[in-house]
Protein backbone atom coordinates (compact mmCIF):
# COMPACT_ATOMS: atom_id res chain seq x y z
CA UNK A 1 0.00 0.00 0.00
CA UNK A 2 1.51 3.27 -0.88
CA UNK A 3 0.22 4.80 2.18
CA UNK A 4 -2.95 6.89 3.49
CA UNK A 5 -4.65 10.10 2.60
CA UNK A 6 -7.08 12.50 4.10
CA UNK A 7 -9.51 14.03 1.43
CA UNK A 8 -11.38 16.93 2.98
CA UNK A 9 -14.99 17.38 1.44
CA UNK A 10 -16.89 15.03 -0.70
CA UNK A 11 -18.24 16.74 -3.45
CA UNK A 12 -17.40 15.91 -7.42
CA UNK A 13 -13.50 15.91 -7.12
CA UNK A 14 -13.17 14.28 -3.09
CA UNK A 15 -15.17 11.47 -4.97
CA UNK A 16 -13.14 11.07 -8.14
CA UNK A 17 -9.89 11.77 -6.33
CA UNK A 18 -10.78 9.14 -3.72
CA UNK A 19 -11.43 6.15 -6.52
CA UNK A 20 -8.00 7.49 -8.17
CA UNK A 21 -6.03 6.85 -4.93
CA UNK A 22 -7.62 3.78 -3.57
CA UNK A 23 -6.75 2.26 -7.66
CA UNK A 24 -3.61 3.35 -7.06
CA UNK A 25 -3.17 1.68 -3.72
CA UNK A 26 -4.05 4.21 -0.98
CA UNK A 27 -5.91 4.07 1.87
CA UNK A 28 -8.48 6.98 1.54
CA UNK A 29 -10.19 8.94 5.00
CA UNK A 30 -13.00 11.00 2.91
CA UNK A 31 -14.47 13.84 5.00
CA UNK A 32 -17.61 14.91 4.35
CA UNK A 33 -19.85 17.68 6.84
CA UNK A 34 -23.23 16.93 4.97
CA UNK A 35 -24.39 13.31 5.62
CA UNK A 36 -24.40 12.12 2.18
CA UNK A 37 -21.50 12.82 -0.89
CA UNK A 38 -22.19 15.09 -3.97
CA UNK A 39 -22.09 18.34 -2.44
CA UNK A 40 -23.11 21.39 -5.08
CA UNK A 41 -24.11 18.48 -7.28
CA UNK A 42 -27.17 17.64 -4.73
CA UNK A 43 -28.66 20.96 -5.52
CA UNK A 44 -28.83 20.50 -9.76
CA UNK A 45 -31.33 18.35 -11.53
CA UNK A 46 -30.35 18.42 -15.30
CA UNK A 47 -26.52 19.19 -16.24
CA UNK A 48 -24.94 21.18 -19.42
CA UNK A 49 -24.49 20.51 -22.28
CA UNK A 50 -26.34 17.53 -22.94
CA UNK A 51 -28.89 17.53 -20.06
CA UNK A 52 -27.63 14.48 -18.11
CA UNK A 53 -30.12 14.00 -15.15
CA UNK A 54 -27.66 15.15 -12.07
CA UNK A 55 -28.65 11.67 -10.28
CA UNK A 56 -27.34 9.85 -12.68
CA UNK A 57 -23.67 11.25 -11.84
CA UNK A 58 -24.13 11.22 -7.96
CA UNK A 59 -24.97 7.65 -8.57
CA UNK A 60 -21.84 7.13 -10.37
CA UNK A 61 -19.65 9.58 -7.98
CA UNK A 62 -21.57 7.54 -4.92
CA UNK A 63 -20.47 3.94 -6.74
CA UNK A 64 -16.71 5.49 -7.12
CA UNK A 65 -16.24 5.87 -3.30
CA UNK A 66 -18.43 2.73 -1.83
CA UNK A 67 -15.34 0.32 -2.11
CA UNK A 68 -12.60 -0.95 -0.40
CA UNK A 69 -9.77 1.54 0.71
CA UNK A 70 -12.21 4.63 0.66
CA UNK A 71 -13.74 5.43 4.22
CA UNK A 72 -16.04 8.05 4.74
CA UNK A 73 -16.88 9.93 7.34
CA UNK A 74 -19.86 11.44 6.81
CA UNK A 75 -21.48 14.22 8.74
CA UNK A 76 -18.11 15.72 10.16
CA UNK A 77 -15.37 17.96 9.60
CA UNK A 78 -12.38 19.19 10.96
CA UNK A 79 -12.01 20.43 14.01
CA UNK A 80 -8.72 20.35 14.60
CA UNK A 81 -5.72 20.06 11.90
CA UNK A 82 -1.83 19.35 12.99
CA UNK A 83 1.23 18.11 11.59
CA UNK A 84 2.71 14.24 13.10
CA UNK A 85 5.89 14.62 14.33
CA UNK A 86 7.09 11.65 12.27
CA UNK A 87 5.64 13.34 9.27
CA UNK A 88 1.83 13.50 7.83
CA UNK A 89 -1.25 14.79 9.31
CA UNK A 90 -3.67 14.39 12.05
CA UNK A 91 -7.27 16.17 11.35
CA UNK A 92 -9.16 15.45 14.52
CA UNK A 93 -13.08 15.55 13.24
CA UNK A 94 -15.89 17.41 14.83
CA UNK A 95 -17.81 13.60 15.72
CA UNK A 96 -14.56 13.32 18.09
CA UNK A 97 -12.85 10.70 15.82
CA UNK A 98 -9.24 10.57 14.86
CA UNK A 99 -8.23 10.21 11.14
CA UNK A 100 -4.05 10.50 10.25
CA UNK A 101 -2.44 10.54 6.74
CA UNK A 102 0.76 10.41 4.71
CA UNK A 103 -1.26 13.29 2.66
CA UNK A 104 -3.73 15.86 2.72
CA UNK A 105 -6.19 16.92 -0.14
CA UNK A 106 -8.36 19.84 0.01
CA UNK A 107 -11.52 19.59 -1.61
CA UNK A 108 -13.90 22.19 -0.40
CA UNK A 109 -15.61 22.88 -3.26
CA UNK A 110 -17.20 26.17 -3.41
CA UNK A 111 -20.68 27.62 -1.89
CA UNK A 112 -22.91 30.02 -4.18
CA UNK A 113 -23.55 33.61 -3.44
CA UNK A 114 -26.16 35.34 -1.35
CA UNK A 115 -28.32 36.49 -3.74
CA UNK A 116 -29.79 38.72 -0.61
CA UNK A 117 -26.57 40.93 -0.89
CA UNK A 118 -27.74 42.61 -3.97
CA UNK A 119 -30.50 44.30 -2.03
CA UNK A 120 -31.43 46.12 -5.30
CA UNK A 121 -33.02 42.75 -6.79
CA UNK A 122 -35.26 42.14 -4.42
CA UNK A 123 -34.65 38.59 -3.45
CA UNK A 124 -35.68 37.67 0.29
CA UNK A 125 -38.25 40.71 -0.46
CA UNK A 126 -40.19 40.19 -3.44
CA UNK A 127 -41.90 37.08 -3.62
CA UNK A 128 -41.22 36.26 -7.27
CA UNK A 129 -37.62 36.66 -7.28
CA UNK A 130 -35.63 33.11 -6.50
CA UNK A 131 -32.04 31.93 -7.55
CA UNK A 132 -31.35 29.13 -10.47
CA UNK A 133 -30.14 26.50 -7.30
CA UNK A 134 -33.47 27.22 -6.49
CA UNK A 135 -35.17 26.97 -9.97
CA UNK A 136 -33.15 23.51 -10.33
CA UNK A 137 -35.26 22.28 -7.51
CA UNK A 138 -38.77 23.48 -9.50
CA UNK A 139 -37.04 21.59 -12.70
CA UNK A 140 -36.99 18.64 -10.07
CA UNK A 141 -39.98 19.02 -8.95
CA UNK A 142 -41.38 19.30 -12.57
CA UNK A 143 -43.63 22.26 -11.83
CA UNK A 144 -42.22 25.76 -12.21
CA UNK A 145 -45.09 28.69 -10.61
CA UNK A 146 -45.15 31.96 -9.38
CA UNK A 147 -46.50 32.98 -5.64
CA UNK A 148 -49.78 32.54 -6.73
CA UNK A 149 -49.60 29.20 -7.87
CA UNK A 150 -50.13 30.30 -11.45
CA UNK A 151 -47.54 29.29 -14.67
CA UNK A 152 -45.55 32.58 -15.25
CA UNK A 153 -46.42 33.96 -18.59
CA UNK A 154 -42.77 36.10 -18.68
CA UNK A 155 -39.41 34.73 -16.90
CA UNK A 156 -36.46 37.29 -16.89
CA UNK A 157 -33.28 35.04 -15.92
CA UNK A 158 -30.53 37.84 -14.85
CA UNK A 159 -27.04 36.91 -15.24
CA UNK A 160 -23.75 37.25 -13.33
CA UNK A 161 -25.41 37.94 -9.81
CA UNK A 162 -22.27 38.04 -7.70
CA UNK A 163 -19.69 37.73 -10.34
CA UNK A 164 -17.88 39.83 -11.87
CA UNK A 165 -19.30 42.84 -9.46
CA UNK A 166 -17.06 45.17 -7.36
CA UNK A 167 -20.13 46.43 -5.35
CA UNK A 168 -19.68 42.90 -3.58
CA UNK A 169 -16.09 42.69 -4.25
CA UNK A 170 -16.52 39.78 -6.97
CA UNK A 171 -14.38 40.78 -9.72
CA UNK A 172 -13.93 37.36 -10.76
CA UNK A 173 -15.87 35.59 -13.60
CA UNK A 174 -17.75 32.30 -11.93
CA UNK A 175 -17.06 30.77 -15.35
CA UNK A 176 -20.33 28.39 -15.96
CA UNK A 177 -23.14 30.60 -14.94
CA UNK A 178 -23.96 31.65 -18.53
CA UNK A 179 -24.33 28.03 -19.95
CA UNK A 180 -26.37 27.20 -17.10
CA UNK A 181 -28.20 30.56 -17.65
CA UNK A 182 -29.02 29.07 -21.35
CA UNK A 183 -29.81 25.59 -20.13
CA UNK A 184 -32.41 26.94 -17.47
CA UNK A 185 -33.77 29.39 -20.50
CA UNK A 186 -34.20 25.84 -22.38
CA UNK A 187 -35.81 23.78 -19.68
CA UNK A 188 -37.89 26.80 -18.91
CA UNK A 189 -39.65 26.82 -22.63
CA UNK A 190 -40.16 23.42 -22.46
CA UNK A 191 -41.84 23.02 -19.53
CA UNK A 192 -43.65 26.48 -20.26
CA UNK A 193 -44.19 26.55 -24.19
CA UNK A 194 -46.43 29.74 -23.81
CA UNK A 195 -44.35 31.46 -21.83
CA UNK A 196 -41.50 34.40 -22.91
CA UNK A 197 -38.15 33.99 -21.44
CA UNK A 198 -35.83 36.40 -21.42
CA UNK A 199 -31.95 36.49 -20.63
CA UNK A 200 -30.14 39.39 -19.64
CA UNK A 201 -26.70 39.37 -19.53
CA UNK A 202 -23.14 41.46 -19.62
CA UNK A 203 -21.44 39.45 -22.69
CA UNK A 204 -22.08 35.77 -23.30
CA UNK A 205 -19.15 33.75 -22.14
CA UNK A 206 -19.81 29.96 -23.97
CA UNK A 207 -16.04 28.33 -23.68
CA UNK A 208 -17.06 24.58 -23.28
CA UNK A 209 -17.64 21.88 -26.10
CA UNK A 210 -21.47 21.99 -26.91
CA UNK A 211 -22.18 25.61 -25.67
CA UNK A 212 -22.10 27.34 -28.44
CA UNK A 213 -24.30 25.08 -29.79
CA UNK A 214 -26.61 24.96 -26.78
CA UNK A 215 -26.55 29.08 -27.42
CA UNK A 216 -27.56 29.05 -30.99
CA UNK A 217 -30.01 26.21 -29.87
CA UNK A 218 -32.03 28.37 -27.66
CA UNK A 219 -32.14 31.26 -30.08
CA UNK A 220 -33.27 29.64 -32.90
CA UNK A 221 -34.92 26.69 -32.01
CA UNK A 222 -36.74 27.67 -28.42
CA UNK A 223 -36.90 31.60 -29.21
CA UNK A 224 -34.92 32.77 -26.37
CA UNK A 225 -34.26 36.32 -26.27
CA UNK A 226 -31.72 37.44 -25.13
CA UNK A 227 -30.64 41.30 -23.83
CA UNK A 228 -27.30 42.61 -23.47
CA UNK A 229 -27.24 45.02 -19.89
CA UNK A 230 -27.58 44.94 -16.71
CA UNK A 231 -30.44 45.32 -14.18
CA UNK A 232 -30.83 48.65 -12.82
CA UNK A 233 -33.97 48.81 -10.59
CA UNK A 234 -36.43 45.94 -10.02
CA UNK A 235 -40.33 46.68 -7.97
CA UNK A 236 -43.19 44.64 -7.13
CA UNK A 237 -46.37 45.68 -7.84
CA UNK A 238 -49.63 44.99 -6.14
CA UNK A 239 -50.09 41.82 -8.72
CA UNK A 240 -46.69 40.35 -6.76
CA UNK A 241 -45.16 40.67 -10.50
CA UNK A 242 -41.83 42.42 -11.01
CA UNK A 243 -41.17 45.47 -12.71
CA UNK A 244 -37.60 46.11 -14.07
CA UNK A 245 -35.56 48.29 -15.58
CA UNK A 246 -32.75 47.64 -17.90
CA UNK A 247 -30.15 49.07 -19.71
CA UNK A 248 -29.94 47.99 -23.28
CA UNK A 249 -26.35 48.41 -24.64
CA UNK A 250 -26.88 47.59 -27.92
CA UNK A 251 -29.50 49.95 -28.79
CA UNK A 252 -27.79 52.46 -26.35
CA UNK A 253 -31.66 52.88 -24.40
CA UNK A 254 -33.74 51.54 -21.15
CA UNK A 255 -36.06 49.14 -21.61
CA UNK A 256 -38.86 48.51 -18.96
CA UNK A 257 -40.31 45.37 -18.71
CA UNK A 258 -43.23 43.62 -16.20
CA UNK A 259 -41.92 39.72 -15.37
CA UNK A 260 -43.62 36.88 -13.33
CA UNK A 261 -40.86 35.57 -12.38
CA UNK A 262 -37.10 36.34 -12.09
CA UNK A 263 -34.24 34.26 -11.56
CA UNK A 264 -30.99 35.57 -10.44
CA UNK A 265 -28.14 33.56 -11.60
CA UNK A 266 -25.72 33.16 -9.02
CA UNK A 267 -22.40 33.01 -9.07
CA UNK A 268 -19.17 30.79 -6.99
CA UNK A 269 -17.21 31.46 -4.28
CA UNK A 270 -14.91 30.43 -2.03
CA UNK A 271 -16.36 28.23 0.36
CA UNK A 272 -16.11 28.85 4.25
CA UNK A 273 -14.46 25.36 4.64
CA UNK A 274 -11.63 26.23 1.84
CA UNK A 275 -11.00 29.39 3.96
CA UNK A 276 -10.53 27.56 6.74
CA UNK A 277 -8.30 25.16 5.42
CA UNK A 278 -6.13 27.41 4.34
CA UNK A 279 -5.97 28.99 7.47
CA UNK A 280 -4.91 25.82 9.20
CA UNK A 281 -2.75 24.83 6.95
CA UNK A 282 -1.44 27.76 6.30
CA UNK A 283 -2.42 27.87 2.02
CA UNK A 284 -2.46 31.34 0.50
CA UNK A 285 -5.92 32.89 -0.39
CA UNK A 286 -5.95 34.41 -4.43
CA UNK A 287 -7.75 37.57 -4.47
CA UNK A 288 -10.59 36.27 -5.43
CA UNK A 289 -11.07 34.14 -2.07
CA UNK A 290 -10.12 30.88 -4.00
CA UNK A 291 -6.94 29.20 -2.27
CA UNK A 292 -3.74 29.82 -4.60
CA UNK A 293 -1.95 26.78 -6.03
CA UNK A 294 1.67 26.56 -6.39
CA UNK A 295 1.75 27.72 -9.71
CA UNK A 296 -1.08 28.23 -12.90
CA UNK A 297 0.58 26.32 -15.38
CA UNK A 298 2.76 22.92 -14.00
CA UNK A 299 1.45 23.14 -10.34
CA UNK A 300 -2.23 23.55 -10.16
CA UNK A 301 -2.81 20.84 -7.62
CA UNK A 302 -0.30 22.02 -5.43
CA UNK A 303 0.42 24.04 -2.84
CA UNK A 304 3.10 25.73 -1.07
CA UNK A 305 2.83 23.27 2.07
CA UNK A 306 4.50 20.41 1.86
CA UNK A 307 2.26 17.02 1.48
CA UNK A 308 -1.31 19.29 0.96
CA UNK A 309 -2.78 19.18 -2.43
CA UNK A 310 -5.79 20.65 -3.53
CA UNK A 311 -8.41 19.74 -6.13
CA UNK A 312 -11.67 21.01 -8.10
CA UNK A 313 -13.36 24.39 -7.64
CA UNK A 314 -11.80 25.38 -4.17
CA UNK A 315 -8.91 27.19 -6.50
CA UNK A 316 -11.30 28.64 -8.98
CA UNK A 317 -15.02 28.80 -10.12
CA UNK A 318 -15.02 25.14 -12.51
CA UNK A 319 -17.17 23.19 -14.37
CA UNK A 320 -18.23 19.70 -13.55
CA UNK A 321 -15.99 18.26 -16.22
CA UNK A 322 -13.06 20.30 -15.65
CA UNK A 323 -13.29 19.34 -11.42
CA UNK A 324 -13.54 15.73 -12.14
CA UNK A 325 -10.58 15.83 -14.56
CA UNK A 326 -8.61 18.20 -11.80
CA UNK A 327 -9.68 15.42 -9.26
CA UNK A 328 -7.86 12.77 -11.45
CA UNK A 329 -4.68 15.07 -11.71
CA UNK A 330 -4.82 15.38 -8.06
CA UNK A 331 -4.81 12.04 -7.63
CA UNK A 332 -1.38 11.21 -9.76
CA UNK A 333 0.01 14.32 -8.23
CA UNK A 334 -0.44 12.98 -4.88
CA UNK A 335 0.42 9.45 -5.70
CA UNK A 336 3.86 10.77 -7.14
CA UNK A 337 4.70 12.24 -3.73
CA UNK A 338 4.01 9.06 -1.76
CA UNK A 339 6.44 7.41 -4.24
CA UNK A 340 9.24 9.78 -4.00
CA UNK A 341 8.81 9.82 -0.24
CA UNK A 342 9.28 5.74 0.24
CA UNK A 343 11.78 5.99 -2.18
CA UNK A 344 13.84 8.42 0.21
CA UNK A 345 12.73 5.87 3.48
CA UNK A 346 15.55 3.25 4.40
Amino acid sequence: MKGTVIIIGGGPAGCEAAHQLAEKGCRVHLVEKNNETGGNLNNWYQLFPDRKEAESVREYLRRRVSRPGVELHAGTEPRTTSRRPQGGFAVELTDGSLVEGDALLVATGFKTFDAARKEEYGYGIYENVITSVELENLFANHEVRTSRGEAPRRVGIIHCVGSRDEKVCNYHCSKVCCVTGVKQAIELREMLPEAEVFCFYMDMRMFGPGYEEMYREAQERHNIKFVRGRLSEAAENQEKQLQIKVEDTLVGRPLRMTLDLMVLLVGMEASEGSRKMASALGLELAPNGFIRPADPHWGTNLTGAEGVFVAGSCTAPMSLTDTLADARSAADSITEYLDAKESMEP
